[in-house]
């Protein structure tokens, strides 16, 4: 189960059957973007209109094309968060993790300078 996850590309653009109304086009376009299923599906009805075959030939085509979404694609709603974030901007994504990782570093060397000061062993052999 876990190794379907790790083989499948959380970048790629999968039809959602499981959200989907008719193919799960717009359910996997709103998960890819990352906006709204029910907005997206709004906006390609108004398309529709005016532009009626093109977007029943679009839908069809992305129908057969894409292949559907792995179940088990993220582990949970955080994960999926964060692929839309990186597919939405990758560059803020990139930086919001090196900022992270900056911190988590940051604090790292304050637990390893506090376990390796003078204070710590002094309250531990007080402790024992």
């Amino acid at each position: 189960m876990n190794q379907h996850r790790d083989n499948a590309n959380r970048n790629r653009l999968y039809r959602d059957k499981d959200r989907g109304i008719l193919g799960g086009v717009c359910a996997g376009l709103a998960d890819w973007t990352g906006i709204n299923a029910a907005g997206l599906r709004l906006i390609a009805v108004l398309l529709a209109i005016p532009f009626t075959f093109v977007m029943i030939v679009g839908y069809i085509v992305l129908w057969l094309l894409l292949p559907k979404r792995p179940r088990n694609l993220y582990r949970d709603e955080a994960e999926q968060e964060f692929w839309q974030e990186v597919r939405r901007s990758p560059r803020d994504s990139v930086s919001n993790l090196n900022r992270q990782m900056r911190d988590l570093d940051h604090r790292l060397q304050r637990i390893e300078a506090w376990v390796t000061s003078s204070e710590y062993r002094i309250d531990r052999e007080l402790r024992d």
